[in-house]
């Protein structure tokens, strides 16, 4: 495992963040901020595990009527409940489905950062068990980051293993920076 130190990134864009923020602050006014937040790992879970919906998130050619009502009624099937239905309703109206994935990224590292949690980012090829979840908990506690709010992104590109970010920290087990170290390495042997 490889350990580097890279200037941080923010996961969340500006856009994104105020979205993050108005959701929370409204679930938080309605008392159902752990409802909300709930609903809204189940629906990053849930996009981390469709391609099909990654795909229609994506999709720009639908018009806002009609990637609002796909979006609605794509939400009703799931089961979310009405505050998380009607603030996706909103996203979609205003053409930003694409930003979604970011967007509940942002109300978990919100909710994180409020309740004194870091945020670590995960990066692996497939979705994670809840065991290896659990490992990961108790490694990053081993680390020195024992109040971790976790968010999984699969990436095909990592080719196997899996990435790491905590704050300016990364911990790279992928096989794809095993290669680029490699190739770094023999490039400096030259």
């Amino acid at each position: 495992m490889t350990v580097t130190q890279e200037p941080q990134i923010r996961p969340v864009s500006g856009v994104a963040q105020r979205y993050a923020r108005a959701l929370y602050d409204y679930a938080s006014e309605q008392g159902a901020i752990s409802d909300v937040l709930r609903q809204v790992r189940g629906l990053r879970e849930a996009i981390g595990q469709s391609a099909d919906l990654r795909v229609f998130l994506r999709d720009a050619r639908l018009d806002e009527r009609r990637s609002a009502e796909v979006a609605g009624a794509l939400m009703e099937k799931l089961g979310f409940g009405d505050a998380l239905r009607r603030f996706v309703g909103v996203i979609a109206s205003n053409r930003r489905l694409s930003e979604l994935v970011s967007i509940l990224d942002g109300v978990i590292a919100l909710d994180a950062t409020l309740r004194g949690e870091v945020v670590a980012e995960i990066r692996s090829t497939q979705p994670l068990t809840d065991m290896q979840r659990s490992q990961l908990q108790g490694r990053l506690a081993e680390a020195g980051y024992s109040r971790v709010s976790m968010i999984e992104r699969t990436d095909t590109s990592l080719i196997g293993g899996m990435t790491v970010r905590v704050g300016s920290t990364l911990f790279d087990t992928s096989i794809a920076g095993r290669l680029t170290r490699l190739q770094n390495a023999m490039k400096g042997a030259a």
